[in-house]
């Protein structure tokens, strides 16, 4: 069954495949100018191959993790990036039936279903993980989100710095406006966008190890008077913000929760203020996170079409005000987080086992391999409560991002429409006060 898949689907580079019968299975062509691409793959016997033919999606990875599939000539990324060139999941997969989608449609909905203390485990199965890990492939400024590459040879921590950036501008932020950071991880947006416009923020986070080194952090900074850190779940919180952040969280709330996640936005956002929702997302219409990621990497995690999202936003009564599709963007973050494990796997070997490590080589080509040629982008997705509230053109992005990039004020605050029907008035960022740096 497996060799008929791959004899169908291998078009771009050579597979071979040992240790399936008496002699080794070869699909596809060699090219000299794409060495990578000439990968040797050893299956442990037929009964793993089947099981990978049958349910690829769940059985390949647990094969890789187990040592049950080997690669003895080239590496796990030289797999994926074959398997990127030559087919999609659906392809893989084949469309599923009528019976099927039926099915996959009432599952997904139970395991989206994330209460609050089946929200708190998920994170905790995740993100309380060893430091040791995360500090190992991730940037100084510890930031698990896509990065924003203004060129394709810039580090990542120019990259993650840029992208702080890009959200600031996107906010209007002034100085002494009140922040609230949905998913705040470790700190480091808040503790950059507190630096960059001299803004107070409250970042929340469901996991015990995050909020630990974020409040640490903050100490480290000297911000104490201006960030705070809470253990907290969206659904539980009260008061208004200037502004509402959150970047990388939203694939945790699941689509049975969506409603009560943009009320709750909009009953804490301030009647001018302006969010900014920060997210994985796909281009092919609604779909079910794979098998394999949710048993071992994000229980209960989603990244939801545009189409699942706008509904609720609609329905809250919030203007979405700007859109914005970051495409290769989270690929190149994730080659940077590949690499940087690989370079320092075995410091992450002496915490963990071979096989979480080769669980996580496998979870991070794995998405860089989504992003790159299936069907993953990232969705940006500015709200406010009122029609001219931001600028009605996007000229101020570019402004603000610009001028706190050279180390200076955002400059002067942009036009917006007077849509009583008069004159035009300011509004939007005014002169950034703070030390003008980086994040972190």
């Amino acid at each position: 069954m497996l060799e008929r898949k791959l004899s169908k689907l291998i078009r771009t580079g050579r597979l071979t495949v040992k240790g399936m019968g008496p002699r080794d299975l070869t699909f596809g062509t060699a090219s000299p100018d794409e060495p990578e691409l000439d990968v040797v793959v050893r299956i442990k016997d037929r009964l793993t191959a089947a099981k990978i033919a049958l349910r690829p999606e769940l059985s390949f990875g647990e094969a890789y993790m187990d040592g049950a599939v080997t690669i003895e000539r080239g590496s796990l990324w030289s797999l994926m990036e074959l398997c990127g060139r030559n087919f999609s999941v659906t392809d893989w997969q084949g469309q599923p039936g009528r019976l099927r989608r039926t099915a996959r449609r009432v599952w997904r909905v139970g395991q989206q279903m994330n209460s609050r203390m089946r929200a708190r485990r998920n994170v905790a199965h995740h993100y309380d993980l060893s430091d040791v890990l995360f500090r190992n492939f991730l940037d100084a400024d510890r930031q698990y989100s896509c990065a924003y590459f203004r060129a394709p040879d810039v580090t990542l921590e120019q990259a993650q710095r840029d992208k702080v950036l890009h959200i600031a501008a996107k906010l209007l932020l002034r100085p002494g406006m009140h922040v609230l950071d949905i998913g705040c991880g470790w700190g480091g947006l808040a503790i950059g966008l507190a630096k960059l416009a001299g803004v107070r923020v409250t970042g929340i986070t469901l996991s015990q190890e995050q909020a630990a080194i974020a409040r640490h952090r903050i100490a480290q900074a000297g911000l104490q008077d201006r960030v705070q850190v809470a253990e907290q779940d969206y659904r539980e919180l009260d008061g208004r913000y200037d502004r509402i952040v959150s970047v990388g969280m939203f694939e945790h709330v699941g689509v049975p929760q969506y409603r009560a996640f943009f009320e709750r936005i909009d009953r804490l956002l301030a009647d001018d203020g302006v969010a900014l929702l920060h997210f994985i997302g796909r281009r092919d219409g609604p779909g079910s996170t794979d098998a394999w990621t949710r048993k071992y990497i994000f229980p209960g995690g989603y990244s939801p079409a545009l189409s699942e999202v706008m509904p609720a936003i609609e329905r809250s009564g919030l203007w979405t005000t700007d859109i914005e599709c970051l495409r290769l963007h989270y690929a190149e973050t994730l080659r940077h987080w590949r690499e940087r494990f690989l370079r320092n796997r075995a410091l992450i070997r002496e915490i963990y086992d071979e096989r979480f490590c080769r669980m996580w080589e496998f979870f991070l080509a794995g998405s860089e391999m989504a992003f790159r040629y299936d069907n993953l982008l990232v969705f940006q997705i500015q709200l406010a409560k009122r029609i001219d509230t931001v600028p009605l053109t996007r000229d101020y992005q570019l402004a603000a991002e610009t001028a706190l990039r050279d180390g200076g004020s955002a400059g002067p605050a942009p036009m917006r429409a007077d849509v009583s029907g008069g004159s035009t008035e300011k509004t939007g960022p005014a002169e950034m006060a703070g030390p003008q740096e980086g994040p972190g």
